[in-house]
Order: structure tokens, then C-alpha cells, then sequence
């Protein structure tokens, strides 16, 4: 095959996963948004919140199967900026805890707050979301870029998932939390390791053929993230969490404005995913979290959401992509 031939095939063969412009024709102001709260967690871990002494909750949340968001949606205002000042924290019932944040980050808010809407086209999904940072100290930790906004999707209902969102992939022995010991051990989902102790997972995987399985039933996080800095076009990154994290080129676009000391921002790919992906389809509930970085930080200094649910077209969740 000649080389023109070669590279018009490679051309149709990405085309069917090629991203999609992500600043569409999409009216959001017809499309109806949701206020999401994100809080800084600290180095509040997976384990964590299922050590005793460790989390408030932590008893039912093993025992009782109650999710994040049972307890503590509408706690953000309070939870944020507690772990932010890497103090001793105090229960409702006065018990004291020791602080979930090593170094902190003088003058970090606790919070902030952000309006999001969903959208598809019938072939490409579409998020949005509306924010303001407020004062950020400049941490110096990301020189290449303000502010990062990311978000993660799964089709999968394990209790680990559906019950603690990005929690389900952030655990104590990666990169940056306090069980790590240098080792540049990225995000993964627990049921990929042979075995999990309150440190965290290690290095040991499951069998080949039961991480195979876990794929096949849709066992993965997928991320997008849109990289801000005002006044230049926004780039995006998406990628997967397993066993690691990986990126996958191409993907994704992103879009973004900044003005007032707002910052709006538009993510978009095909619902149809590539392998490893997650595919989009109506008639499906897929758990959703929210990140966003801001101060020039990087690794764990970011603001989360509790988690969250949408679906496409309609349904009953959080949110809906609506068709547009």
C-alpha cells in the first residue's frame, strides 16, 4: 500500500472517534444546569473512609452501605475549609480528629461552587460548567497551567464506585497521599489489586483473567480534563483509570472563556467511545464526579464533589444530557 493510501486509511479508521468541536450549537441557556458544590479533601483517602477513628461515618459506611453524598452533601461550606487549615477537626459530637491535609496551602479556600449542564447532539456528548474561583494563593506547583477542570465518568455499580464517586480511585499509598513512600503509583480502582489494607493496594494485581472480566463488566473511571489559562485556548486530556491511569490521545476537546473571574468551559467527545472508553447510551445511570484545580496546583491540592448521577435523554438522574 502506498503511503498516501496507508494514511487515508488511518484517517477513516480514527474518523468514527475523531473529537468533536467543542464549542457547538449548543444554546445553554435552554439547557437546564445544576448548582455542584467541591470541597478540598485533603488526603482523605478510600482506606481512609473506611478506617473507624479515621472518618466520622466510617462504621456505616461499611456496615450500613450509606454513600458520600448520604451524610455529607450540604457539608461543603463546613468540611472544605476545616481540612484546608490542616487543623484538629471536631465531630458533631465534640470528639477530636487529627487533620486529613500534611501541608497546607496558607490562605486556600475551602470551597467553591459551580453550575453545570449536560447536552448531546445525538452523537456527541457535551458538558458544561460555570465557575468562579475566588482568591487562589499561587501554589507554584503547576507552572504550566492555572487551572485544571476535570470530570469522571463510570458505567460501573459496584459499591466502591456508585457510593464514593472519585474516592473509589484516590487511595493511600499513590502518589503525594501519606501511605506513599516516593513510589509515582498513579490513581486505580481497589478490585484491580490482589489485596487492599489500610495503606492502600500496592503494586500486586488480580489474575489476568479477573482483570479481564472486571473490564468487560465496565469496571473503569474515565476522566476528562480541560487545562485553563486565561486569555489562551483551553486544551483537553482524556484518559481511564484501572489499574493505572492512562491518557488517550485525541479524544476530547475542550473549550473555554475567561471573564470577571469567571471562568466557563465546554468538554466534549463522540458518545460512542473507543476501546477503553466509557460508551454513552440512553436508558444507562453513569456515576459522575467533579475536580477542578485552581492556584497553579497539581497532584492532590483540588476541589471535589461528592458524587453524582446523569443519563442520557432522560431519566431520573442528577443530571440529563438532554438532546439538542
Amino acid at each position: 500500500m502506498t503511503s498516501w493510501l496507508k494514511l487515508l486509511a488511518a484517517v477513516a479508521l480514527a474518523a468514527p472517534f475523531a473529537a468533536p468541536p467543542a464549542r457547538a450549537a449548543i444554546d445553554w441557556s435552554s439547557v437546564p444546569g445544576r448548582e455542584v458544590l467541591l470541597f478540598y479533601p485533603g488526603q482523605a483517602s478510600w482506606e481512609w473512609a473506611l478506617t473507624p477513628g479515621d472518618m466520622i461515618g466510617a462504621e456505616k459506611f461499611r456496615t450500613e452501605g450509606k454513600a458520600c453524598r448520604t451524610c455529607h452533601d450540604g457539608e461543603e461550606k463546613k468540611l472544605g475549609p476545616a481540612i484546608a487549615s490542616g487543623q484538629l477537626w471536631t465531630d458533631e459530637k465534640g470528639d477530636k480528629h487529627p487533620p486529613i491535609e500534611s501541608k497546607p496551602i496558607p490562605g486556600k479556600p475551602g470551597w467553591l461552587a459551580a453550575t453545570v449542564k449536560f447536552a448531546n447532539d445525538g452523537t456527541n456528548l457535551y458538558v458544561h460548567l460555570d465557575f468562579t474561583e475566588g482568591a487562589q494563593p499561587n501554589a507554584g506547583q503547576n507552572p504550566n497551567f492555572d487551572t485544571l477542570v476535570s470530570v469522571m465518568f463510570s458505567p460501573a455499580k459496584t459499591a466502591d464506585i456508585t457510593r464514593a464517586g472519585c474516592f473509589a480511585a484516590c487511595h493511600d499509598d499513590s502518589a503525594g497521599m501519606p501511605s506513599n513512600k516516593g513510589e509515582a503509583r498513579t490513581m486505580y480502582l481497589a478490585a484491580t489489586r490482589a489485596h487492599l489494607t489500610r495503606q492502600g493496594g500496592g503494586d500486586a494485581l488480580k489474575p489476568a483473567a479477573d482483570l479481564a472480566k472486571l473490564q468487560a463488566d465496565g469496571y473503569v473511571m474515565e476522566y476528562w480534563q480541560a487545562e485553563l489559562n486565561p486569555g489562551k485556548p483551553a486544551t483537553a486530556q482524556d484518559g481511564a483509570i484501572f489499574d493505572k491511569r492512562t491518557q488517550t490521545p485525541d479524544a476530547l476537546t475542550a473549550d473555554a472563556t475567561f471573564a470577571s473571574g469567571g471562568w466557563s468551559v465546554t468538554m466534549s467527545r463522540k458518545l460512542a467511545g473507543a476501546p477503553g472508553q466509557v460508551s454513552f447510551a440512553p436508558g444507562v445511570h453513569y456515576t459522575i464526579s467533579f475536580a477542578i484545580h485552581a492556584g497553579h496546583t497539581a497532584g492532590r491540592y483540588h476541589y471535589i464533589s461528592n458524587e453524582r448521577d446523569f443519563s442520557i435523554d432522560s431519566g431520573s438522574g442528577d443530571f440529563v444530557a438532554v438532546k439538542k
